[in-house]
């Protein structure tokens, strides 16, 4: 399955610089059976993880974490870049492929005894899913599983995120030739 799914993802080379291939999987929801696929492995991962809780990261993470939420019945938080979301908020800081970032969620977002399921559209260097982890963490909640459509393992960010203890799922991954 996962070669049908990377068929529908495109890759945009020297975006936004020159050094960076964007898969951009904007072509992915344009497919629906296709990304009702990626959307149901991500609903088996609920149950095998006894997850809560749905965390999307912004913003292609909203889609797919905001489909896995409305399919599950479970609620949606999500994870805002810096700014986005109003008082009171929860801030992390990370590095990303080519720069930093921050990202937050509402300081109430989720509470003790939550297991969350953090979704997002790929990993990289691991940045994003790993503030958001921390996010989570800082609010009392705990990180279930982090997941996303692609994994770029030459970028180092699924061994990152598994070295830092968190189980980490992805459907497919491409090599910086692909």
């Amino acid at each position: 399955m996962s070669d049908s799914i990377k068929e529908h993802i495109r890759t945009v080379r020297g975006w936004p610089l020159p050094e960076v291939n964007f898969r951009d999987i904007s072509t992915l929801f344009e497919q629906p059976l296709i990304f009702n696929e990626v959307v149901q492995d991500f609903v088996e991962k609920v149950d095998e993880y006894d997850v809560n809780k749905i965390a999307g990261i912004d913003a292609r993470g909203f889609v797919i974490g905001g489909a896995v939420a409305a399919l599950t019945g479970l609620p949606l938080t999500m994870v805002r870049k810096k700014g986005k979301l109003p008082p009171e908020t929860i801030e992390q800081s990370y590095k990303l492929e080519y720069g930093e970032g921050t990202v937050e969620i509402r300081k109430d977002a989720c509470q003790p005894g939550d297991r969350v399921l953090i979704l997002d559209d790929l990993i990289a260097t691991g940045g994003t899913l790993g503030a958001a982890n921390k996010l989570i963490e800082r609010s009392g909640a705990k990180t279930a599983l982090v997941a996303a459509v692609i994994d770029l393992p030459e970028l180092g960010g699924s061994k990152s995120l598994e070295d830092q203890g968190m189980d980490v799922f992805y459907i497919c991954s491409f090599t910086e030739a692909e």
